[in-house]
């Protein structure tokens, strides 16, 4: 295990300069300025802010600079926010990301599970075909359109939760609840397609025919199964939701990095939109490591470092 951890980690690095490498090189094909008001500033202008900020310098030496500076943990600073290092923008923004993508992760999977499950051992019953129905209503309409329905009922006609902002814990209920609806739904439904199919498998019916109690042969040979490809889809859909969900947190207001990700996009602003990318990028390699290696705890029988056990 440790072997293929360290050989993964390689991976990654060889990934992440890939990444930084070409997320750089797009930026410099964007159209338009980062500097606001452009045509309002003179020619003599225009070189100084150029040079200020390393852009009259050739295209490979400009690289260079920014990966060695990145290797270093650092960054660069905003074009548009004063001057402010990357790094320090998103050390603030993730927070609010990183507890929302939490709360509606767990709540949505327990959620998912527990609907999934229930599907599966009453297939064809009530239960059955409302986990279904929901289900397809959960991929199928869009977070923001529940994220609308929220905040006009339970915000305002009832007034039980406040619409938007970030101001305490009450305040996460609306939107953590907006983008649970679809890891419910996605998780409702992997999960119950995969306890059907190991519920019909050869050893299931061995377990049985062996006297095994109904929970034992359900927790310990089906459930366990069942999950694996659960967390395969969980582990990249629980980093989508921690690293910030761009409309969720524009009708909320929460001040989080998605927010600040699609401002700086509008803005050129070419140092955040690399570190941010860069940052997405790290969290998802992280995550898929994590899935790797979970695959491991939850199934013994899988060699995850290809080798025999």
């Amino acid at each position: 295990m440790v072997r293929f951890v360290l050989k993964r980690m390689v991976y990654m690095l060889i990934t992440l300069f890939i990444i930084s490498s070409f997320t750089f090189f797009l930026m410099k094909l964007l159209p338009g300025s980062p500097f606001n008001n452009e045509e309002k500033l003179t020619a003599e202008q225009k070189v100084i802010l150029n040079e200020k900020y390393g852009l009259n310098d050739p295209i490979p030496v400009q690289y260079f600079n920014y990966m060695s500076n990145l290797v270093k943990g650092d960054a660069g600073v905003s074009f548009q926010y004063d001057n402010r290092p990357v790094s320090t923008m998103i050390t603030e923004r993730i927070g609010p990301s990183a507890v929302l993508g939490v709360e509606a992760t767990i709540f949505g999977t327990i959620i998912g599970l527990i609907l999934g499950i229930a599907a599966a051992l009453k297939q064809n019953s009530a239960i059955d075909y409302v986990s279904s129905l929901f289900a397809v209503l959960g991929i199928s309409i869009p977070s923001f359109v529940f994220a609308g329905v929220l905040q006009y009922y339970v915000g305002v006609k009832l007034d039980w939760l406040p619409v938007a902002l970030w101001d305490g814990p009450k305040y996460h209920v609306l939107p953590a609840l907006s983008l649970s609806v679809f890891v419910i739904a996605t998780v409702a439904r992997f999960m119950r397609t995969e306890m059907l199919e190991v519920l019909g498998q050869d050893y299931i019916t061995t377990a049985k025919s062996k006297g095994l109690k109904s929970i034992v042969v359900i927790w310990k040979h089906t459930i366990r199964n069942a999950m694996i490809p659960v967390v395969t889809i969980l582990g990249p859909l629980a980093i989508n939701l921690i690293t910030g969900t761009l409309i969720i947190e524009r009708i909320f207001a929460v001040p989080g990095l998605g927010y600040q990700f699609v401002g700086s996009i509008t803005l050129n602003d070419y140092p955040v939109i690399m570190a941010t990318t860069i940052f997405y990028s790290v969290c998802f390699i992280v995550v898929i490591l994590i899935v790797d290696i979970l695959y491991g705890i939850i199934d013994p029988r899988i060699r995850v470092a290809g080798g025999k056990e």
